[in-house]
């Protein structure tokens, strides 16, 4: 039985403290009134700009922007950059809060096809992937908590959820059926209550197998997890047009949920392999051996390159195409986000080329956790990239509050998939593939 160390849990819980502190700071540092939102964008001087991807005009009757085809009045543009100051924190403490969240959605699909396919080769790693897919508990209510309090416009991360901004807009009144504050949370809901029977369920039964004296609880555990696989794939695409695409409503891709989904599942998978070596270093896992981790770093290598694929078809149509209304996406973050947005696609897509291409490369332990920290900053400044142009503009940075919501929500992931991991045996027992998983060898 694996006994999480003390040094691993009081630096969880150091974490955790440090991380609260930097997002408690950043909700103190918000501006109050549309004054103090101007004297912090003038105090910071030109910066990143004071606007929200707009063409600010001045006609001698004050200065106004451009957005969608509406003219704003410089009171009301100060209301808007108030707004986005007002965001930041809360987009910090969101975009750190579905990092970690997609982390352990994305082990859990990795989790579902593994025994939906009866693969061999994995059974040494179903508890590690239990292990991290338990996050889904604390994480999915964690993003559930922020959504209702969007609701209860405790923030303006969803403008679509303003009635005020409704009301104005006639591209968002024809979409008010579907984006209503009411029916957003009944799918959140939904969505969330079939991730986390899912996972529970599996792992209930995969427990029960290592107990039993046949393989009912194997065969039922692979029935519901191919029966799950369609239930994932149709809730992660809706899933990520709620909580990522509607921040930005005047815009949709029809490739938005795989997209997501590319980024989801090679963070699973890499944090796999990462929490893997760990254990191995640890003395534990011993008979998980290099070809294991041979495949999980073939999978961050090819899950990394069709997640380039799709990066690049959404990219490459929209801006060829130059339709007004789709390539303000891409411009917004060329212009105010230069250096996240491009540096984001070295991480993901050159970085595990280069580390991973070599089949050697992938049996060696710390080159592998050197290639999966680079993935996982990359990942992160991915979901940066979808949320922080929409919320904040170019009011953003990445700050105390940034760093806070990392280290909180890192020291939570950090704490709970290690107590999940030692609630049981790391290794199954009677699962009908163990002994050729012991065995394999590529």
């Amino acid at each position: 039985m694996y006994t999480v160390s003390n040094r691993l849990k009081i630096g969880a819980i150091i974490l955790m403290v440090v991380g609260a502190l930097g997002i408690v700071s950043g909700f103190l540092s918000a501006p109050s009134t549309v004054a103090e939102a101007k004297e912090m964008v003038a105090s910071h001087g030109d910066g990143h700009g004071d606007g929200h991807g707009e063409t600010v005009v001045d006609e001698g009757h004050g200065s106004y922007t451009e957005e969608g085809g509406h003219a704003m009045t410089e009171a009301e543009h100060d209301e808007h950059v108030f707004h986005q100051l007002q965001n930041k924190p809360w987009a910090a403490l969101y975009v750190g809060a579905f990092f970690f969240f997609m982390i352990a959605l994305g082990a859990l699909a990795f989790y579902a096809i593994q025994r939906a396919a009866q693969a061999g080769w994995s059974p040494l790693l179903f508890r590690v992937m239990e292990g991290i897919t338990s996050y889904i508990v604390p994480g999915g209510i964690i993003v559930f908590v922020i959504l209702v309090l969007s609701v209860m416009h405790m923030n303006h991360l969803f403008v679509w959820m303003d009635a005020d901004v409704v009301a104005h807009d006639a591209l968002l009144q024809g979409k008010a059926g579907y984006l209503n504050p009411t029916f957003f949370l009944i799918r959140a809901a939904i969505f969330l209550a079939g991730w986390i029977g899912y996972r529970e369920y599996s792992r209930k039964l995969s427990l029960a197998q290592d107990d039993s004296n046949d393989d009912s609880n194997f065969k039922m555990n692979f029935r519901i997890s191919a029966a799950f696989l369609v239930f994932y794939l149709i809730s992660e695409s809706i899933m990520s047009w709620d909580w990522i695409m509607s921040v930005d409503p005047h815009w949709f891709s029809t490739l938005f949920g795989w997209y997501v989904f590319a980024s989801m599942f090679v963070s699973g998978i890499t944090v796999i392999a990462m929490v893997t070596i760990y254990l191995k270093s640890k003395g534990h896992l011993e008979q998980v051996n290099d070809s294991h981790i041979h495949d999980l770093a073939k999978f961050m290598f090819g899950i990394s390159i069709f997640w380039t694929y799709l990066w690049f078809s959404q990219f490459m149509l929209i801006w060829y195409a130059n339709i007004p209304e789709e390539v303000t996406y891409y411009v917004t973050r060329i212009e105010d986000y230069n250096l996240p947005f491009f540096a984001m696609v070295a991480m993901n897509f050159l970085f595990p080329v280069l580390l991973l291409m070599n089949s050697d490369y992938k049996r060696i332990n710390w080159f592998v956790i050197m290639a999966g920290i680079v993935i996982l900053a990359g990942h992160y400044m991915d979901i940066f990239n979808m949320i922080m142009p929409s919320t904040v503009g170019k009011q953003w940075h990445i700050g105390i509050p940034e760093i806070g919501a990392v280290l909180f929500f890192a020291g939570l992931f950090v704490f709970w998939i290690f107590r999940a991991l030692a609630s049981a045996p790391l290794q199954p027992t009677r699962n009908p593939f163990i002994e050729e998983s012991k065995h394999f060898h590529y």
